[in-house]
């Protein structure tokens, strides 16, 4: 079992389980301890993972944090844990922050079980910073993610590496966070960055609220207008070639009756094609349809799955594959795929590598 299907694995329990945990120390047992196993530490062996962890030094007396994670006798990883249901944006990581200043470990995690706060010292030299550099969601994550969270494991942890990415990951998180608030609330500041380069006037507050929707209205065009011709641009170049795929998917139907191909299967495929263009000539692409669901394959190899179009019910499900096991995913929309492009380009990426030299 590799490291994604572990992570899987508690995602797959947390719907089953959740209701039934009304404790931290049970919210401890069901997900924190395996989340700590996935990682690759034993979670019954003290020189690796330290429950209840306290030190003399500078600390309240009787106070512990839940977790420490040591590797070559060094602790490397504190992590205060709290109930799956509280928020940990309102939650004060205080016992965290006091462990972190008087140990040795350069990071720290505050986790309900189900979201995990990576913390650092970026900032400030041995003062955790206040807020998160990378937060790991296990009902909401991508391959960049687990990209991420992969360096945290006991097989791939290098103190360096991480550190050399933290300051980039949490500096680019929170600017993409402002620039979410902003193209939804567009502040002042905002507004008048803009409008300072294209209108001569003063800039008064009734000037400022005509340009607020403007700007508004522009990035939204400027958004879909980029989405819109990168798609134009790929289908396009496909034009010909998806012409060829319709009769050819036109001709098999009458060979395998009971087998229809729908537009939103077609609209799929072509989507996966132009996803995959940027890493693989989209001719190795191929679509076969069954009656349960429409296949997509690199080589029109059966072994090399790309994805599977799940479309003949109401409620839609794309089937993602990573070391040949499936993840259905349900989507209400074809587009979504887009969303797991991410997924989609590692898995060719993997059956590359695996038949390289």
């Amino acid at each position: 079992m590799d490291f994604v299907d572990k992570i899987n694995e508690i995602v797959n329990r947390i719907p089953k389980q959740l209701d039934y945990i009304k404790t931290e120390e049970a919210t401890k047992n069901a997900f924190v301890m395996p989340f700590i196993a996935a990682l690759g530490y034993d979670i019954f062996n003290p020189m690796e993972v330290v429950p209840e962890f306290t030190t003399d030094i500078g600390i309240k007396k009787g106070e512990k944090v839940d977790y420490a994670i040591c590797k070559d006798n060094k602790v490397i990883v504190l992590i205060e844990c709290k109930w799956c249901g509280a928020n940990l944006e309102k939650e004060h990581a205080s016992q965290l922050y006091r462990y972190f200043s008087v140990s040795e470990a350069r990071f720290g995690i505050l986790t309900n079980g189900i979201i995990y706060y990576f913390y650092s010292d970026i900032d400030e030299p041995n003062k955790m910073d206040p807020k998160p550099f990378f937060i790991f969601n296990l009902l909401d994550f991508d391959d960049k993610h687990i990209f991420e969270l992969k360096k945290f494991t006991k097989s791939s942890f290098e103190l360096d590496n991480i550190l050399a990415t933290a300051s980039e990951l949490k500096y680019t998180g929170a600017i993409k966070r402002i620039i979410i608030d902003e193209m939804s609330s567009c502040t002042d500041d905002f507004v008048r960055f803009f409008a300072s380069r294209v209108y001569s006037g003063r800039l008064t507050q009734i000037v400022l609220e005509q340009f607020r929707n403007i700007v508004k209205e522009a990035f939204n065009q400027f958004i879909r207008e980029r989405v819109n011709d990168r798609l134009k641009s790929a289908l396009d170049a496909d034009h010909e070639e998806q012409a060829e795929i319709v009769e050819e998917i036109e001709r098999s139907e009458i060979v395998d009756k009971g087998i229809i191909t729908t537009e939103e299967e077609l609209e799929g495929y072509y989507i996966v094609k132009a996803i995959v263009r940027e890493i693989v000539d989209v001719s190795r692409i191929m679509m076969r349809d069954t009656k349960s669901y429409c296949g997509i394959l690199l080589d029109d190899n059966n072994r090399k799955p790309i994805c599977r179009l799940h479309f003949n019910y109401s409620q839609k499900h794309l089937g993602l594959f990573s070391s040949k096991n499936e993840e259905r995913v349900p989507i209400n929309r074809v587009d979504e795929i887009y969303q797991y492009a991410d997924r989609i380009k590692a898995v060719i990426n993997e059956y590359e590598m695996s038949s390289s030299p």
